[in-house]
């Protein structure tokens, strides 16, 4: 009888273990067919809601202290959990961990608006690869980046995570960075999908966009970056899109992205617990994050009361399961948690100093090196990296100006040195008995402190030049202001004011550092000083970078990823944005439901798709500095302008010769103006872009330039489809958009259409 019921026991072990196939690559539907309703719904619900300790988040993810999210284990079935980080200018984790001597620092990074700068898609690239590394040896499966919203507007609070105003050189960016993050073999989450273009009441408010906008202008980009690099996921944003939550938008999570697209990978939401959790999972939104109890309940329900039917239940599943056998530690990746920090911190300087933007230089740059210098602004030792909220990054130090200048060799003025130090050393001690040096929105930023006029002249008397460094900080949250924020201070403006005519008085130059995060207006100031150098914020090594161009050991070849406005309302959608918005005097207390508010609880894009440069340019409107301006310490001739048509479209080509005394690099940005008719057209858009290696003075470079008849197209809504006209069209080789140097014609014989599907129209409201 013993050995029947071993034999028993045996041939159940058996049948148990054939009835619980583990995950394999090549065995995806077998494990979906042998998971419950239970198991599938977990499986679509994040781990854990992040925990803030000291401002950093924790406790979420097995491993990964300060890791963002994860997917959840089924044991079961050999389901592994895997880790969400976020990005986008390094991976943010929790630096120190609880009776560990061990660091876990990662490189900061040039933030994403620096990076655009470059018009260096190799660069970028390289820039990325270094950085998944440290996703890969830190034990994390999927960076929550790149953000690639449009700058829309100037003021947006995450405008520095994000890359252009631009779709074409944004999703070109974008799909440079996830090749090169993915490169490692983990994942990428490109966000926000999608009109995310505001973060004051992002969680809720109505993007109310055209479709003919949309798809040119706040889509397109997304676009670029499925078609030509594969991310694994893609995260819906908070906000609603003409009238519907992005991610309980069907047209969009499927319709766009999958059917018209083609994208395989998964989409999870963007940070929260919305209640329409099965909405969310019929539309295509496959992982809520980060997850919650309530949202797997939610789930079986809808399987049970027919919301949500078993088959689009078992797609995303399917989804999720082809996910998880992508990542490392489903394959048993063994991390070390020993990235080459040292050697990251050398590509994110050269990055920086690669991309870097040379807006005035009236004979002063560069420096030889040697100079004394007199180095002015609270942000010369309180030097922004990068930005705040979750794109911040954990890093073990950040170089500040004073330590940058004098790496590079100047002499800086003592007695500025020490009030600048004596007054952050004065607030951060004042910060610590007030608790308010930092939130998880923003990260307190030191103001600007006035300068006797007694103590300029003096400076200008004992040393030979100055440097102004003008700071601003953003982040997640909350738009910046238009007063004080995108404006100077009064403050800054008296120093510069005061610096100027000490140091012109006595023959010398003023040099300003813009140390910024988006765009401030220059137009009013800008000819008081001799030159105007702008890192953006650029990571820990960024000052040093910034000395790097200072001295031409880097001649600067990075160029605007956006206009620069004469004022900030000449941008059309100045007029719809939340630029002074207070919380408590907006909403104010009173009886009776709150009516909704605009440009709060819903945005109109009336500007359509004139945005940036297509307003300004077409418009006549005066700027203070172009869409892709940027200056060299040497020169360019364009010459030898070819354009052919190939069977999809043109070739272009262009000789660019350097024609100056020092080596640099150029770049070329490729614009076409549309045949008269149809479609109005902005006066001309950009089209493709190339940067030439370094040029010894002398030498000349071809560089050829690919561009399809569907990067021809325009959106026609009557038609739900794009439209590329034939015709004459005049493709102009720039060296910024109001700077064509070339051009050539191109005959579109025929003209083509390609059909979309009818879908995100707005909603009347």
């Amino acid at each position: 009888m013993k050995k029947i019921l071993l034999t028993l026991a045996a041939l159940g072990m058996t049948l148990a273990a054939v009835a619980q196939p583990q995950l394999r690559a090549d065995n995806v539907e077998e494990v979906l067919k042998a998971m419950t309703l239970q198991e599938k719904a977990t499986l679509l619900v994040g781990g854990a809601r992040a925990a803030m300790v000291n401002g950093v988040t924790s406790g979420v993810a097995a491993n990964v202290p300060g890791a963002a999210g994860n997917t959840r284990p089924i044991e079961r079935l050999g389901i592994p959990s895997t880790v969400l980080a976020d990005g986008p200018a390094g991976l943010r984790i929790q630096p120190t961990r609880p009776g560990d001597s061990n660091t876990y620092y990662c490189t900061g990074f040039p933030v994403g608006t620096l990076l655009a700068s470059s018009w260096d898609l190799s660069l970028v690239e390289d820039v990325t690869k270094a950085m998944g590394n440290e996703v890969l040896e830190y034990g994390v499966d999927v960076l929550l980046a790149p953000g690639m919203n449009i700058h829309r507007n100037p003021l947006c609070g995450r405008n520095f995570e994000y890359f252009s105003e631009d779709p074409l050189l944004s999703g070109k960016m974008a799909a440079a960075y996830v090749k090169g993050i993915q490169s490692n073999g983990v994942g990428t989450s490109i966000k926000h999908y999608a009109a995310n273009n505001q973060e004051t009441n992002r969680n809720e408010d109505d993007a109310i966009i055209s479709q003919r906008a949309l798809r040119e202008i706040y889509l397109k980009n997304f676009e670029i970056a499925v078609k030509e690099a594969d991310p694994w996921t893609v995260m819906s944003s908070y906000n609603k899109l003409n009238g519907d939550y992005t991610q309980q938008s069907e047209g969009l999570l499927t319709t766009v992205l999958r059917d018209e697209w083609g994208f395989q990978g998964i989409v999870m939401t963007d940070w929260g617990n919305k209640a329409g959790t099965v909405k969310s999972a019929k539309a295509g939104n496959d992982l809520m994050e980060p997850g919650n109890q309530n949202e797997i309940d939610r789930i079986i329900a809808g399987v049970q009361d027919g919301t949500i039917s078993q088959e689009e239940l078992d797609r995303n599943v399917r989804n999720m399961l082809n996910y998880i056998v992508r990542t490392p530690r489903f394959k048993g990746y063994q991390f070390s948690n020993k990235p080459d920090l040292k050697a990251h911190a050398a590509v994110a300087r050269k990055a920086a100093g690669e991309s870097i933007v040379l807006l005035r230089n009236e004979g002063v740059l560069p420096l030889k090196g040697t100079e004394k210098v007199a180095l002015y602004g609270v942000s010369s030792v309180d030097f922004v990296a990068g930005g705040t909220g979750s794109g911040d990054v954990n890093k073990a130090y950040v170089v500040n100006m004073v330590q940058g200048m004098e790496n590079a060799g100047f002499t800086l003025d003592k007695g500025l040195v020490d009030f600048y130090n004596a007054f952050q050393a004065y607030d951060k001690a004042q910060n610590a008995i007030s608790g308010s040096a930092f939130s998880w929105f923003s990260r307190r930023k030191l103001t600007e402190q006035a300068i006797p006029d007694a103590g300029i002249a003096n400076e200008a008397k004992a040393n030979d030049v100055a440097v102004v460094v003008l700071g601003r900080n953003a982040g997640e949250g909350a738009d910046r202001k238009m007063m004080d924020d995108f404006e100077l201070t009064a403050v800054e403006r008296e120093l510069l004011q005061k610096v100027s005519s000490s140091f012109h008085a006595a023959g010398k130059k003023v040099i300003v550092v813009l140390n910024v995060g988006g765009v401030i207006e220059t137009n009013s100031w800008k000819n008081l000083v001799d030159a105007i150098v702008l890192p953006w914020s650029p990571g820990q090594e960024g000052a040093n970078a910034v000395a790097d161009v200072l001295t031409g050991k880097v001649n600067p070849s990075g160029k605007l990823p956006m206009t620069f406005p004469v004022n900030f309302m000449d941008h059309p959608s100045s007029s719809n944005f939340p630029y002074n918005y207070n919380a408590n005097a907006s909403r104010g207390f009173f009886w009776g439901p709150r009516q909704p508010q605009k440009d709060v609880d819903y945005t109109r894009y009336e500007e359509g798709i004139w945005v940036g440069y297509r307003h300004f340019v077409t418009r006549d409107v005066t700027v203070s500095y172009p869409f892709g301006y940027g200056l060299s310490y040497t020169t360019f001739a364009y010459s030898k302008p070819v354009v052919k048509a190939v069977a999809d479209g043109f070739q272009a080509s262009i000789t660019v010769t350097n024609t100056g005394s020092v080596a640099g690099k150029e770049v070329v940005e490729l614009y076409v103006s549309a045949p008269a008719g149809g479609l109005e057209k902005p006066a001309r858009e950009l089209k493709a872009f190339g940067k030439t290696r370094e040029l010894q003075p002398g030498e000349s470079q071809t560089l050829t330039l690919q561009v399809s008849a569907y990067e021809l197209a325009s959106f026609n809504e009557a038609a739900s489809a794009w439209e590329a006209a034939a015709g004459s069209y005049k493709v102009q080789f720039g060296a910024s958009v109001d700077d064509i140097r070339a051009t050539a014609p191109f005959t579109l014989k025929k003209a083509q259409n390609w059909p979309v599907h009818n879908v995100l129209a707005p909603q009347e409201k």
